[in-house]
């Protein structure tokens, strides 16, 4: 969940079985709108995504990216993560006008695990070619002292 303003925004990632799952949870979101006025956004993945085994074991990880901000920044990182079944546990975004200039500086940080099986070189690798598309500056780091 995340706070934006006064309004919060939660993402969910929901799976059933059923022939008509689909319905019944487009039906339920319905519901929400209606009876708590929240504002749902429903959609079906596209394909099973990466296989994400309960209590993978994995590597605690902190992705910091900063510079101008633009659109795409978290969707490209993201989704270098999500290609490599990273999961993400924490991600915080700020804007802040540069004191001189006033360019908005936009800074990102992502805690995350890191399955053990993924090639960190390999994820690093792809990382910083998005941060170089992005001409953003981006680290990868171990978070020590964390289970």
């Amino acid at each position: 969940m995340t706070i934006l303003g006064s309004e919060f925004a939660v993402l969910l990632l929901l799976s059933g079985e059923g022939e008509d799952v689909e319905r019944r949870l487009g039906s339920g979101c319905k519901r929400l709108e209606w009876e708590k006025r929240l504002t749902v956004f429903f959609r079906p993945l596209e394909g099973d995504g990466p296989p994400r085994p309960a209590g993978t074991p994995g590597t605690p990880m902190e992705c910091a990216v900063t510079g101008v901000d633009k659109a795409g920044i978290v969707a490209r990182v993201a989704r270098v993560l999500a290609d490599h079944g990273v999961n993400i546990t924490a991600l915080s975004t700020q804007s802040r006008p540069e004191p001189e200039s006033g360019t908005p500086i936009y800074t990102m940080r992502i805690q995350m695990i890191v399955p053990r099986i993924v090639d960190r070189q390999a994820l690093r690798v792809q990382l910083e070619r998005v941060a170089a598309e992005l001409r953003v500056d981006l680290t990868l780091a171990d978070r020590h002292g964390v289970d």
